[in-house]
């Protein structure tokens, strides 16, 4: 898995202990169970709009929802557009209105490339594809190029090597930051020249985006390898100016899992552990706890802690809000948290969204039914289906099923679509 994704294993697992929901088919496309009319438009759980999408895809029953047919599908909601990518195709979506705005076939790349990330960012879309082994080279996925597009027209500005977890980490018309194997470089869009570089050492590490700053650790194995981290390396997005960042002790505790509002989080088997981010110096402690969201507006972070959902102050530990009961065995749906209200999303063929407030304990809103929706994950956390910082949420959703197939074969949907649903 790629480095500093704990927080997304913690969502998977939990999916794989999802009820099946019932096989009936869904509402259809533009009728008013699914679309919004009228003033409530802007509501929580209404859906915004809704567009078809390109490709064949199948219905997964379970964790899923539904599919391409090949390869896996990503997205990202950016101020401006929302962005799709599968296979070697990016289609872009007025964030606002759902009008297709262009659709890029990305050229050059070797048989068996496929896209890997979607990042969407002001004023351009970034595409991770991910390249497939070369000679000598085991594993599929040991290289991958980052490809900058204009947002507002879907035109190729750059390409720039990326490490296969890695990729743009920072972008904009001007620059753009790059996650590579053994640096972290910033670009000009314009000119392909590098503004910056900071080498970050033979064996590939974990990484994690905290505002203007990256955390980059530091392993003599690299995030593959044992070897304890015995030092972060803070680089600004900005100007690449660096700092390292050592423990009090000869290392931290555990895999790099977590950096918000100035704390970096390590997790292991017994717990997860906080430190300083600008010191080093050990914070607090929490057994049989992992992280699971974090609350931005708020300054809460959110754990998984035995059966229960549980927000502390990142910078004491201190235990400010809790969910448990029935809430919290349908963390397996719970997909973040935003201003006190946890997302929440049902699986199925009548699936639905949901927000739950924290501090009064009860459903805030649902949406109408959403058949067999699909979250976007990005495993960086910087792209996927939703951001702590928008009030938009992306699924994919099956409005029209096709015929029955025959033996095990998984059935197709005959209209997939795009949906942008209110948050």
């Amino acid at each position: 898995m790629a480095p500093g994704s704990l927080v997304w294993i913690r969502r998977l697992s939990f999916a794989v202990v999802l009820a099946v929901a019932a096989v009936a088919p869904g509402p259809a496309s533009g009728s008013p169970s699914l679309l919004c009319s009228g003033s409530g438009c802007e509501r929580a759980g209404a859906v915004r709009w809704a567009h078809r999408l390109p490709g064949a895809w199948i219905v997964q029953n379970a964790l899923m929802g539904i599919t391409p047919r090949q390869g896996q599908a990503y997205a990202a909601l950016g101020d401006q557009v929302a962005a799709v990518g599968g296979g070697l195709t990016v289609s872009a979506y007025s964030a606002r209105t759902g009008q297709l705005r262009w659709r890029t076939a990305l050229a050059g790349f070797p048989s068996g490339s496929a896209i890997v990330s979607v990042r969407a960012w002001p004023g351009v879309v970034t595409a991770g594809v991910g390249l497939p082994a070369v000679a000598g080279i085991a594993g599929w996925g040991t290289s991958r190029e980052e490809v900058v597009l204009a947002a507002a027209t879907g035109r190729r500005i750059r390409a720039y090597p990326a490490a296969p977890f890695g990729g743009a980490v920072a972008a904009g018309t001007a620059a753009t930051v790059i996650v590579g194997m053994h640096a972290v470089t910033c670009y000009a869009n314009r000119t392909g020249r590098v503004l910056w570089t900071r080498p970050t050492g033979a064996a590939a590490q974990a990484w994690q985006v905290n505002g203007g700053d990256i955390y980059v650790t530091i392993a003599a194995g690299g995030y593959l390898g044992t070897a304890p981290v015995t030092a972060l390396r803070r680089i600004s997005l900005r100007t690449g100016s660096q700092v390292l960042v050592r423990p009090v002790t000869h290392a931290y505790a555990g895999t790099l899992s977590l950096v918000f509002d100035g704390v970096v989080f390590f997790s292991r088997a017994n717990g997860i552990t906080a430190y300083s981010a600008s010191t080093g110096a050990r914070l607090w402690h929490r057994a049989v706890a992992q992280p699971e969201s974090v609350d931005v507006a708020a300054g809460r972070l959110y754990l998984v802690a035995g059966n229960a959902l549980v927000g502390v102050d990142p910078l004491t530990g201190v235990k400010l809000a809790r969910v448990s009961g029935a809430m919290a065995a349908a963390s397996a749906g719970l997909y973040g948290v935003r201003e006190g209200a946890v997302f929440g999303l049902d699986r199925g063929a009548l699936g639905k969204a949901w927000g739950y407030d924290v501090a009064t304990q009860r459903v805030l809103w649902t949406s109408p039914p959403l058949p067999w929706p699909h979250y976007f994950v990005d495993l960086s956390g910087i792209g996927g289906s939703s951001s702590p910082w928008r009030d938009g949420v992306l699924l994919a959703i099956c409005a029209r099923l096709g015929p029955a197939p025959g033996g095990s074969a998984p059935q197709r949907c005959a209209r997939p679509e795009l949906i942008a649903l209110n948050r």
